[in-house]
């Protein structure tokens, strides 16, 4: 699902938000958790998974065209680890779809 689809989900849903308020409640979120993670803060949602910042350490790397050593600095990267009750959903959606279906 992409942004937009995100938007046009949520003023669907909800007759009483003008497509305008839906974008501004989505770009809200999405900017305080991105302002969360950037000042360090891990963000939970119950029952959906939580963000953190997972550090990557300093490494070398090799250029694919030249085969040369290059060093790649340290990097602090955004993690997504799903909750129990998102896995278990996606796990029996899963299946029921397996099961309704010949893929197996």
């Amino acid at each position: 699902m992409t942004r937009s689809e995100l938007v046009e989900e949520l003023a669907a849903q909800f007759s009483q938000l003008t497509h305008r308020d839906a974008e501004y409640a989505v770009k809200t979120i999405l900017d305080a958790m991105s302002d969360a993670l950037v000042r360090g803060h891990r963000i939970e949602i119950r029952g959906f998974g939580s963000f953190s910042i997972s550090r990557r350490p300093p490494r070398t790397g090799r250029n694919p065209r030249s085969g040369q050593s290059v060093d790649i600095p340290e990097k602090r990267v955004p993690h997504f680890k799903p909750g129990k009750a998102l896995r278990e959903a996606v796990d029996a959606r899963t299946r029921e779809l397996l099961a309704t279906t010949d893929c197996k």
